[in-house]
């Protein structure tokens, strides 16, 4: 099983920027993407922003312009990098690894314990 570490929450005024990090313990191989969810108190978990193996991407309509989903192979990080962050925000972010088989059904996930994002003046 694959562990994933994430960093990087914190306060931060409306408006203002952070960017989180997500590490796994090794290098990923073959089919797979790795997301961004977030969930804050009494709500549903959301999907925030994925990318997969090839680099393509895939963002919430609520994040769209605001936030970037990339990755960088050699350090086995995924980040997420957010701007003008608004209240809305708010919520406890987690990176979430799904690796898949040649049908395409999940053979393995791994997340990681999540990481406070408070966005408050």
């Amino acid at each position: 099983q694959v562990q994933l570490v994430e960093s990087g929450g914190g306060l931060v005024q409306p408006g203002g920027s952070l960017t989180l990090s997500c590490t796994a313990s090794g290098t990923i191989f073959g089919a797979h993407a790795m997301k961004w969810y977030r969930q804050a108190p009494g709500k549903e978990r959301e999907l925030v922003a994925i990318i997969n193996n090839n680099g393509r991407t895939y963002k919430a309509d609520s994040v769209k312009g605001r936030f970037t989903i990339s990755r960088d192979d050699g350090e086995n990080t995924m980040y997420l990098q957010m701007t003008r962050l608004k209240p809305e925000d708010t919520a406890v972010y987690y990176c979430n690894l799904a690796k898949y088989g040649s049908d395409f059904s999940v053979i393995e996930e791994s997340w990681g314990q999540g990481t406070q994002v408070t966005v408050s003046s």
